[in-house]
């Protein structure tokens, strides 16, 4: 039985010349890099050339960018930081972000009493802007407007120079989770003006456990984590120098390869969708996952014309690995808060099952899946 991995929102294969460098490091870069000793200046050496060449990508600062062990704590740490340290006291975001953001803003609306507001959307996950637009013309508040790029289940690409735009216009702060962009999609900063963004290296094919928050130059950090001053005092910790160096170097293959990656992914993408609908015409796609200008080329969340608790499982028995919601929440029984919000009741009953991509997929394994779908249903 061959293996077949359609799961790559939730995580990606680490790439072969990732795990040469990481091996090469860890044999050959042993020091703390607090320490101050040859050994401790090599290694901080190569965190502070990973921070700047990471930096080079997305046209910011070396300065504005801080390493932590992957895009929920970066998350944390920038809405932590935008309530006890910038002033916010009320936090706009929509009931479809990644739980990193929506378990922690109601976390700070129930321990620092802030005005935690959502914004509507529609059937497709799509942000009501005019909706927003009220919400921050309603209130002189400080505020933060938290909405991810690319939602992680339904692939929806948020229009964010919009958003921004509409921030910048009632001066309110924008945090967005990018962490289905990162390696996937070029992202200029200086074009498109988000305060604060977040990366994982283990979506575009780097180590797990390791990522960076973005901060706008101006805003100063306060840790979540104490003791050690580390990161310019934004976060005490050792850093994690291996993996460090392996994010640089997945995102440094990431950013090489967009385009031939983009068109082999995006091709794969169009053949599936079209192979799905020879099974049968009553096979629907959620939010604006089908649709190659509105969603990641990288996602497609399908929507089957059954009820079939078991689909998962059987996928899973044929050594087909996909997902029926948050990659995070892979291991758990509870339904998509995502697919929740935005289906009607008898939609919602029906499987839906998120098929993600990688430059590793291949025809032959979308071949596969279909005749086990063909199979099953």
């Amino acid at each position: 039985m061959n293996s077949i991995y359609l799961d790559n929102a939730a995580t990606t294969k680490i790439d072969d010349s990732v795990l040469e460098v990481i091996t090469s490091s860890m044999k050959n870069i042993i020091g703390n890099p607090s320490s101050t000793h040859q050994f401790g200046r090599k290694s901080k050496a190569a965190v502070e050339t990973a921070r700047k060449n990471i930096a080079k990508h997305f046209n910011v600062s070396a300065t504005e960018i801080i390493f932590t062990a992957g895009g929920t704590e970066a998350d944390n740490l920038i809405l932590n930081n935008a309530v006890l340290n910038l002033g916010v006291t009320r936090i706009i975001t929509s009931k479809i972000e990644h739980h990193a953001v929506l378990h922690t803003c109601k976390f700070l609306e129930k321990s620092q009493n802030i005005t935690l507001e959502f914004v509507n959307i529609n059937e497709l996950g799509e942000v009501d802007s005019d909706h927003l637009e009220k919400l921050l013309s309603t209130s002189d508040a400080k505020t933060l407007v938290s909405l991810m790029l690319v939602n992680n289940e339904i692939g929806n690409i948020l229009p964010a120079t919009d958003i921004s735009n509409l921030c910048k216009k009632y001066d309110a702060l924008f945090h967005s989770d990018t962490v289905q962009v990162i390696g996937h999609y070029q992202l200029d900063l200086q074009k498109t003006p988000i305060d604060f963004m977040v990366a994982s290296a283990h979506k575009f094919h780097g180590p797990k456990g390791v990522g960076f928050a973005f901060f706008k130059k101006g805003f100063g950090v306060l840790p979540m984590l104490h003791g050690g001053d580390q990161e310019k005092g934004a976060r005490s910790s050792t850093e994690n120098v291996h993996s460090i160096l392996g994010m640089e170097k997945a995102l440094d293959i990431a950013i090489l390869n967009l385009d031939e990656d983009r068109m082999h992914i995006e091709s794969l993408k169009f053949y599936f969708i079209d192979e799905l609908k020879s099974i049968s015409n009553e096979i629907n796609f959620n939010g604006n996952s089908s649709d190659f200008k509105k969603s990641s080329y990288t996602i497609l969340n399908v929507r089957f014309p059954v009820k079939n608790d078991m689909l998962l499982f059987s996928l899973d028995l044929a050594g087909i690995a996909v997902s029926g919601g948050s990659a995070c929440q892979s291991g758990s029984n509870k339904g998509s808060h995502v697919l929740s919000e935005i289906l009607k009741d008898e939609d919602a009953d029906n499987t839906s099952v998120r098929f993600s991509f990688s430059k590793y997929t291949t025809k032959e394994e979308i071949d596969e899946t279909i005749l086990k779908l063909k199979e099953l249903l």
